[in-house]
């Protein structure tokens, strides 16, 4: 009787050892497998943004708009850094906003693990060149299940961000993908 007891504690603690194991991989496994709409969640993304900058931004002045870089790695962009970039900036004129893509590599001064700092002077030469009124950037963070955006509205004036929004996509295999290609 002691011998069949052990044996069902010992098919009791297997088969919850299994269900626990299978619930741990699912989780895993959403993440991976996680159906995103970039599109749809960047629309959002700008909405916000825009629903929060400064009341004082013209719809006739420039926006310059850049790609996105990793957080790590300042000089370092990706598919999607590109793509996020683009898109808000695409949404930005879909509002009305006049938006000019600029890469702005040799007007950025990068210092590793201080941030990005468009030069004062670069920036207001920049700016006062195309008639802007601010710069798009962002930056990306990629971390075990997701990768975290900061997406910014920087004044050519005086480096004031002007709105900001942040948000994080599931680490699936499309977005994986995107941030390690195109380097």
């Amino acid at each position: 009787m002691k011998r069949l007891s052990w044996v069902k504690v010992a098919a009791t603690a297997l088969v919850s050892t299994v269900l626990l194991t299978g619930c741990a991989s699912d989780k895993v496994t959403r993440v991976v497998d996680a159906k995103v709409d970039l599109v749809d969640v960047i629309d959002n993304v700008s909405s916000a943004l825009l629903s929060s900058a400064v009341k004082g931004m013209s719809k006739e002045r420039t926006i310059l708009a850049t790609s996105f870089v990793n957080i790590d790695d300042l000089q370092e962009s990706s598919t999607f850094g590109r793509l996020v970039g683009d898109t808000v900036a695409s949404d930005l004129v879909n509002s009305g906003y006049n938006v000019m893509e600029v890469r702005l590599r040799n007007s950025l001064f990068m210092q590793p693990r201080l941030g990005e700092f468009m030069l004062s002077r670069e920036l207001r030469n920049v700016g006062a060149e195309h008639d802007a009124q601010a710069v798009l950037v962002g930056t990306y963070a990629i971390g075990g299940d997701y990768v975290y955006v900061n997406v910014r509205l920087v004044s050519v004036v005086n480096s004031q961000v002007l709105s900001s929004h942040d948000f994080r996509l599931p680490l699936n295999r499309d977005i994986r993908k995107m941030l390690m290609s195109g380097r």
